[in-house]
This record gives C-alpha cells, structure tokens and sequence, in this order.
C-alpha cells in the first residue's frame, strides 16, 4: 500500500487506552456526552425520522441500536440514523475554515463498538483514533478548497476508527482506508445556494460508508494499493496532500482541541449571536436603521454572501444565514433553535430586519482567522447613535471553553426534549465514566425513549 496508507495504519494498530492522557479521555466524553444531546434533541425532525425509517427495515439481532429506541439493525444503518439524528441541529463540534464536524465519527464508533462487545476504553480509543485522522486529513487538504466536501474526513476517520474496533490487522486497516477514501469524494455544492436536507446528512452518509468499508476490509476486501498516492488517487486530484504528524509529536491529541458549540448553529455565527445578545440588552429593534457584521472572509463566504442567506426558505438555510439569525436574535434578545421552525423561517418581522444587514470582510480578522473567530457588530439606530460590540472566541471555542456543567446544561435541554427527565441523571453519570463500562450498550439502554 502507499506510504499514506501505511502510516495511519500503524499509528491505528500501536494506539492503546494507555496511551491516552487525562485530558483526551475527559475530552472524548464531553464530546460523547455533546453528540448524543444533539442527537436526541433532533429526534424527531423530518430527516432523522426518514433516517430511522430507512435503517429500521432492516432488523438484526446481533446489531446496533439506533439511538432512542430498542431496535437493532445493521451497524452501518445503525451509523446513518444515529449519525443524522446527531448532526441534524449543527449542534455538534466544529473545525473551522472547512474543517467540518469530527464528533461525526462517534455515531459510528458506538455502533462499532455495539456489534464488536467492546468496552468503553476501547470505544474512547477508537473516538480519539478517529479524531486523529480526521485532524490530519483536514490538514493535508482543505477539501472546501477544491469544490469538494469535508465529509471525506469522516469517511475515512471512520474507517479507521472502526477497523480499531473489529481489531483489524495493519493490512486490512489499510484496505479499510484505500475503501474509504477511494468511493467518498463528495460535492461541496451539499453547502451552497439554498440549503437542502441533505446539508445535515451528508456525514452522516459518510459515517455509514466507512463503517461498511472496514467492514468490507474484515472480510477480505481489497481496495486500491495507492488510493492516495498513486495514479488518479486523492494526491493527484487535489495536488499537495500532507497528512502532517500524528499526536505522538505534537503533545496532545486532537480531540481535545475541536470547538464545540454553545449555540444550535452555524459555527462562524457564534460570534456574531454572542455580540447580538450583548447589543440585544442595549436596544429595540424597532429602533434599528442598520446593522453591519464586520466579520473574516470564511464566514462572509459561508453565511453572509449569498442572496438565499437574506431570504431563507428551509431550516437548513435559515441556520446557515448571518442575516436571519441576527435579526431574530436582535428582536427576541435571546437565541433558541427555535427560530429555525417553519413558522419563524416565514416571519416577516425577521426577514424586514434582516434586509437592514449587511456583512463585510475585514483583512484584519480574516489574517486573525482561524486561530480566533473574530466579529464586530454595529448597529445604527434611528437616532444616529451606534452602538457596537466585538466578540473573539465565543464560548465554546478552545480558549474559551464551555464548562462541564454547561456541557451538561446542553445535554439536559436537548435530551430533555424527548427523554423522559428521571433517566437523564443516570444517563449523565454512565457516561461521564464510560471507560469502567464492559459494553457500551449500557449507554443506548439509558438513552431509549418512552
């Protein structure tokens, strides 16, 4: 196999729970505790209803559950669900300039981990393996940069991850990959114009075809050799690709240094939402002639320069649109993911504010940009007066970070949506000791609704 290939093999195969610092095992759990909150709070939206429908056809006893329910499918189906229903809200934790969204490889990781009787040090090593990867993907190539989408990180992460689990040797991981990365390149058009359902799915697309290649790489499939560094491989198509050191020279792994969010949104308006609340208790917004979002050119280019972001129509649109979350935060002085419901996409007093907003880069926060997330916010009122507020890191990010009580706060209003309230504690308290748990099915038993 490539030299690629071979390298993120052998990390995978020397990479044991014992190797992990305190900090990435506290870490992985919050993110573990983060994903699964995401993905009872979307419970029921549209998606992840079809999502369930779909893996729900298929029963199998020795598989996985799918999140909120006792029924068992194939683990792959089982990654689909879980992993729509946890991305669904774009609640889950972020990287920045087109890095995606890592915690999608924890669906796949507690399927893997489900059908394989894994213990939960081995599933917080293959969620922390998985990271790893996906990091170093991102790394080696901004996928967003060549029209394509940073789903591929997930695919293979998973992959990965997976292949871990199933206890594959270093040969077959590497198959795993060439079987991930070979039949996932997807479009980046998934994150342009007016936003479709398939926005808050695509990872969790991804997850499920690199359970399915580690699976395939289990029972001896093969994948091509240079999937990466060969003729027509993934080098070849997106010229430069560096994997960069793994976490055994950089001190720390990466699943302690992705951002999670604080708010059910779009990360590039974290920022922005922060300074919104912050000017929110200073004004009405019936008193606003204008407002200016001065902001880095990623999130300008993602959620403040297309002309559907000023008149959204879906909700996958509407959380993807600076104007529309500003104006309905400026009037209600407070921010839910309750103004992306369909009565509120279809508010006139939202979309008249946000026809008074407009967003422009600035150089000097695009050259700060991604080492911080910075935006400043004027609002001119009818009186001439401004009114201006400037936010760096929001909370959540990596030097800002949430605390675990806000973490578990998010876990206990969105899990609280669905799941009846006297499991949520028990539910809390596994999972912030996951790794003295003998399977991890102990988890989806807490977690079922009804």
């Amino acid at each position: 196999m490539d030299g690629t290939l071979e390298r993120i093999a052998g990390y995978a195969q020397q990479l044991q729970f014992s190797g992990l610092t305190t900090r990435a095992v506290h870490e992985a759990k919050r993110r573990l505790i983060d994903a699964l909150g995401c993905g009872l709070g979307a419970y029921e939206d549209e998606p992840c209803r079809i999502a369930r429908r779909l893996a729900s056809r298929t029963t199998c006893d020795a598989g996985a559950r799918i999140l909120g329910t006792p029924l068992r499918t194939l683990p792959e189906l089982a990654t689909f669900a879980n992993g729509v229903m946890m991305r669904y809200l774009d609640g889950n934790d972020t990287l920045p300039g087109g890095g995606g969204h890592p915690s999608d490889v924890i669906a796949p990781m507690l399927a893997m981990a489900e059908v394989t009787r894994s213990d939960g040090k081995a599933l917080l090593t293959a969620i922390a393996l998985a990271y790893e990867v996906y990091f170093a993907f991102f790394r080696g190539a901004c996928m967003r940069d060549h029209g394509m989408d940073h789903v591929l990180y997930t695919a293979v992460a998973t992959a990965v991850g997976a292949g871990k689990l199933l206890a594959l040797d270093e040969h077959k991981l590497g198959q795993a990959i060439a079987l991930a990365v070979t039949p996932n390149i997807a479009l980046h058009a998934t994150r342009r114009g007016d936003l479709s359902m398939w926005k808050g799915v695509a990872a969790g697309n991804a997850a499920r075809n690199g359970v399915f290649a580690a699976l395939l790489a289990a029972e001896g499939m093969t994948g091509p050799s240079n999937a990466i560094e060969g003729s027509h491989g993934l080098r070849e198509l997106i010229g430069k690709f560096d994997l960069g050191a793994l976490t055994e020279s950089q001190g720390e792994f990466k699943v302690t240094q992705s951002n999670l969010k604080f708010f059910l949104s779009e990360y590039h308006s974290q920022s922005p939402i922060t300074a919104a609340l912050e000017l929110s208790r200073q004004i009405k917004s019936d008193e606003i002639e204008a407002i200016v979002v001065h902001t880095y050119w990623f999130a300008w280019s993602e959620i403040g320069s297309e002309p559907e972001k000023w008149h959204p129509t879906t909700r996958e649109s509407a959380d993807h649109s600076l104007p529309f979350i500003l104006a309905a935060v400026l009037i209600d002085g407070a921010f839910s993911d309750a103004v992306f419901s369909d009565t509120r996409i279809r508010d006139p007093q939202v979309h008249a504010l946000a026809d008074k907003v407009a967003v422009k880069e600035d150089p000097e926060f695009t050259r700060r940009f991604s080492g911080s997330i910075p935006c400043r916010l004027e609002v001119r009122l009818r009186s001439g007066e401004v009114k201006v507020a400037q936010v760096e890191y929001p909370r959540g990010h990596v030097k800002n970070p949430m605390s675990d009580a806000e973490v578990e706060s998010k876990f206990n209003v969105l899990a609280g949506r669905f799941l009846p309230a006297h499991r949520i504690a028990p539910a809390l308290d596994v999972l912030w000791r996951v790794e003295q748990e003998r399977e991890v099915g102990a988890v989806f038993d807490l977690l079922t609704l009804g």
